[in-house]
């Protein structure tokens, strides 16, 4: 029986959640996309504490006029900043079941671009 859409992203995201998690010294980045905007943020997985978060929601990026893959570059950008205030240099890339293509890869090279290294 062939999945749905989101079975098949929950099956892969439960999948690389086995592989990826995030400690003290490398947290997780994770993603989330939803039609119109894209979330990130920066976990901690033994305390469970978020350090830090961005998404396309925020004023500065909201109100910027581009497409959505222009977008989630800026957020990554925004996350690596928030990262590197908060002393975090390295992360593990959690693409959330999605893959590694269009937003989702534009938010990781942002995220790049500002100094996160994956």
């Amino acid at each position: 029986m062939a999945f749905s859409k989101d079975l098949r992203r929950l099956k892969i995201r439960k999948r690389i959640r086995g592989n990826v998690n995030g400690t003290e010294l490398r947290p997780r980045l994770s993603v989330f996309r939803s039609n119109k905007e894209i979330y990130a943020q920066i976990i901690d997985d033994v305390t469970g504490k978020t350090i830090s978060a961005a998404s396309s929601r925020d004023k500065d990026i909201a109100s910027a006029t581009m497409n959505k893959v222009e977008k989630a570059n800026l957020v990554g950008k925004a996350l690596a900043e928030k990262a590197k205030k908060a002393g975090i240099e390295t992360v593990s890339f959690d693409r959330g079941g999605y893959l590694y293509h269009g937003r989702v890869k534009s938010l990781a090279d942002g995220a790049r671009e500002a100094g996160l290294k994956f």
